[in-house]
């Protein structure tokens, strides 16, 4: 009979179950391990020649996207240390809504050229201080590489908002960024603030009509809702707009009460004063000048057949967010409860009208004149799932726009940044003494990520591109990058690849910060899961 042997050190302290990690194989080289086989997923997406990536999450929802902020998020990274990419990622698109996979990819490929550097001998201590010189060196050469002039801009200029949205836009849906950036910008530059620093994201909305194709996209001043009018009225111009939020019906009473009645008269008597009551409402309505009454809850049929007397439109917008947006565009304000409204209260449409597009019923809510508050995207394609990515790359135009009302300063893209920023940081190594200098060397490396993975995604031959940029580069011209259609260098000014400065700022930033977390873990102490079946986690709530 074998005795109870007794545990020792760590395993006495901690609960039966736990798991612990330490020193360098076990913990520092498996947490490297799982951030480079996340790197590597985001990595072949990178560029405008990216493969997509089929994801089923949980729900078994199905997306084909090359965006990487959504193949991380539908992913579920378990691995604790993965998981801090993600996070690095997950700030970049809350910070700028561009470039995720930049930061992913580039902390991936940090992280890479770490382990080469623990394998050679290096303290990871020193590693860390090494990043973060280069880091530090980067973001001042980056400063330097900032296109002259383009500190000023006129965010009202469609010109100079379609050459710094292209690249964004491109790197979704390439060799069709020409036709869609143009509507993307005259909706920014629609609802454009007089001070463009307060531009809001929320204010362009994407309407997704299955058929037809990208070419019959179109931009509307105003909303666009996928329902039809409740009434027979489909079509109103110049009118003035009511919008009641608890529904337009006849109310219950608060209090509850027993009616006898004693008689026929005085049954139809009680019945014609229910009518009666809501004629008089509806009246109300009408005299105080609005042609149009938007519900947020159930109509009654009661109530309808008085608005149709009244030649009332009657739309129904059932969720409570686009009730807010409906009334941001019109101007008007909700009411609660079924009553006459004030003159200020109401709100004003150029035209409502319902439009059949491919099969699909819709309102078209137009506001021309009055503060063009909100602008909506109608976007035509096959398939749901091309919509879907369709209005990933609007997403990302819109949200370079809103980068570019902070700070519209612009470098060269097309990986000619990145080449320069690996030259110049690999000289700023030789002049550091210690051992640091070999980490500012890797970071230096680590820029070659770019151009080699946008070669390769465009099936090109990368040592043959590198060589050729950092010839070029070493010559003084610091703007040649790679034109992916023709499989050449070239001048990106001539090419008009333009990225902003604020996205490459943050995504590096991002990264490098990421990079030297993952790097200061040493050990990792896991406790032994909870035990009960697992919860599902609530679907995710509407952003408002």
């Amino acid at each position: 009979m074998g005795l109870q042997m007794q545990s020792h050190g760590i395993q006495s302290m901690l609960k039966e179950g736990h798991k612990h990690l330490s020193g360098l194989d076990e913990a520092v080289l498996k947490n490297i391990n799982a951030c480079k086989a996340l790197s590597i997923i985001t990595g072949t997406s990178l560029g405008p020649n990216g493969m997509n990536k089929m994801v089923i999450n949980h729900l078994d929802k199905l997306f084909v996207t090359n965006d990487a902020a959504t193949i991380v998020n539908e992913l579920e990274v378990q691995h604790p240390a993965a998981k801090i990419l993600v996070l690095a990622g997950k700030a970049q698109q809350e910070e700028i809504g561009d470039g995720a996979n930049l930061t992913i990819s580039f902390a991936g490929e940090l992280l890479r050229n770490a382990e080469e550097l623990i394998r050679m001998g290096l303290h990871p201590s020193e590693i860390i201080s090494g990043y973060t010189k280069a880091i530090n060196k980067t973001v001042e050469i980056l400063e330097e590489l900032v296109e002259n002039g383009s500190e000023t801009m006129d965010v009202h200029n469609k010109d100079q908002v379609l050459s710094r949205i292209r690249a964004a836009v491109a790197s979704k849906q390439f060799g069709q960024e020409d036709i869609l950036c143009s509507p993307v910008a005259d909706a920014c530059i629609q609802v454009c603030p007089k001070n463009p620093a307060n531009f809001n994201v929320d204010n362009i909305r994407v309407a997704k009509l299955l058929g037809g194709g990208l070419h019959n996209s179109t931009v509307v001043r105003g909303m666009v809702l996928k329902s039809d009018a409740v009434g027979s009225l489909k079509q109103i111009e110049k009118a003035k707009v009511a919008v009641f939020v608890g529904g337009v019906d006849s109310s219950a009473t608060e209090t509850k009460g027993t009616v006898l009645i004693h008689s026929a008269e005085q049954l139809e008597n009680y019945s014609k004063t229910e009518e009666a009551k809501i004629e008089e409402l509806i009246r109300s309505v009408a005299d105080s000048g609005a042609k149009v009454i938007v519900s947020g809850a159930a109509v009654g049929e009661m109530a309808l057949h008085f608005c149709e007397r009244y030649k009332l439109m009657v739309l129904k917008i059932s969720s409570k967010f686009e009730l807010r947006r409906f009334c941001r565009t019109t101007g008007a304000v909700a009411m609660l409860k079924l009553s006459q409204p004030n003159p200020d209260d109401l709100g004003y449409v150029d035209s409502i009208s319902v439009e059949e597009i491919g099969g699909v019923r819709v309102i078209i809510v137009k506001n021309e004149e009055g503060g063009n508050s909100v602008s909506t995207v109608v976007l035509r394609g096959s398939t749901d799932s091309i919509l879907d990515d369709l209005e990933r790359a609007v997403d990302d135009g819109v949200n370079t726009y809103k980068a570019m009302c902070r700070d519209s300063r612009v470098v060269p893209g097309a990986a000619a940044t990145e080449i320069e920023l690996a030259k110049r940081v690999k000289e700023f190594s030789y002049k550091e003494t210690g051992l640091d200098q070999y980490a500012v060397a890797k970071f230096a490396e680590s820029f070659e990520m770019v151009p080699k993975t946008l070669a390769e995604n465009a099936g090109l031959n990368a040592m043959e591109i590198i060589s050729s940029l950092y010839a070029e580069h070493a010559s003084g011209n610091s703007k040649v990058g790679i034109d992916l259609k023709e499989g050449v260098c070239k001048d990106v000014s001539t090419l008009c690849v333009w990225d902003l400065y604020i996205t490459k700022f943050f995504a590096l930033k991002y990264a490098a910060d990421a990079a030297c977390t993952v790097l200061r873990l040493d050990q990792i102490i896991m406790a032994k899961p909870a035990g009960g079946p697992k919860r599902d986690q609530p679907a995710g709530m509407d952003e408002d």
